[in-house]
């Protein structure tokens, strides 16, 4: 059970990211597609939040169930990854004025340094995974919720940025399809981010809220990308391949073998076919 301090500290926190969202708006609010960054983002961070009712209202989803929606989770990533960021930095690349090869070695450097990004965060700031391995110690007074919660951090920051650049560089139909296919793969995220936190002893109801808070870093990633590329149009190519890197990091460093982890492999393939399927037809069909 948190302490009175710590409930103090939560409160100072949270009240914190609602008013830097509120600056964030009020502040950022001209530039292009900073607000429907922030709207998008915030509709990721709700799905989150949704995510964790199974584990207020009722009994958590089987192991097996988990592993599907893994899965599933990283098909929507996946395509996500090729149809609403990699196409459209292809073309803005094309627009510019670009041949084929520096357009194709230029996409494939941002996509490199933005999977090279999240692996040198991953290795430098201590975190626990919540989904498997083991992280990165930190120091011994940090307690392993706060590891979790650095994890979270981590995982969430591409999905944000990827929202924020769909939406300051995309069209509305492409930036959309992005953001419902986060929105959906973040529900049954914010459950498994509840249930690890459950399971190093935090208490279900606080555990419940941390998860239903933990998508807050998306609108947040959201508005800093798209306002980095409302000021500046000629990073939309690389900020769009550098977000596409970060996601892959974080699908085949996390999602997909925490989704086999546990013998479900063939239900997780399932999830993930699926998943991919559903985000390649929003993608298509939408834009």
């Amino acid at each position: 059970m948190l302490a009175p301090r710590q409930w103090l500290g939560l409160t100072i926190v949270t009240v914190g990211a609602a008013l830097a969202v509120a600056q964030a708006w009020a502040a950022l609010g001209r530039l292009a597609g900073v607000q429907d960054a922030l709207l998008l983002g915030a509709a990721a961070a709700l799905a989150t939040a949704l995510g964790v009712l199974p584990m207020v209202l009722a009994r958590a989803p089987t192991q097996r169930t988990q592993d599907a929606l893994l899965g599933f989770g990283a098909g929507l990533m996946l395509a996500a990854t090729c149809f609403s960021l990699l196409n459209p930095a292809f073309a803005a690349a094309g627009a510019s004025g670009l041949g084929p090869w520096p357009r194709a070695l230029g996409i494939g450097a941002a996509l490199l340094a933005g999977a090279g990004l999240l692996m040198w965060l991953e290795r430098v700031l201590p975190h626990a995974h919540f989904f498997g391995g083991s992280g990165r110690a930190g120091p011994a007074s940090m307690r392993r919720s706060t590891l979790f919660v650095l994890a979270i951090v981590l995982h969430n920051l591409p999905e944000g940025l990827a929202i924020g650049v769909a939406a300051a560089g995309t069209n509305a139909a492409h930036a959309m399809a992005l953001a419902t296919g986060i929105a959906i793969q973040d529900v049954p995220e914010g459950l498994i981010v509840a249930l690890a936190l459950h399971r190093v002893g935090m208490r279900r109801a606080t555990a419940a809220g941390i998860g239903a808070a933990s998508g807050l870093v998306e609108p947040l990633a959201a508005a800093l990308a798209a306002a980095t590329l409302a000021l500046s149009g000629a990073l939309l190519p690389w900020g769009l391949a550098l977000a596409a890197g970060a996601m892959l990091f974080v699908v085949s460093h996390e999602v997909i073998p925490e989704s086999h982890r546990q013998g479900h492999e063939r239900w997780a393939t399932t999830g993930l076919l699926l998943g991919f399927t559903l985000m390649m037809t929003l993608d298509t069909a939408l834009g």
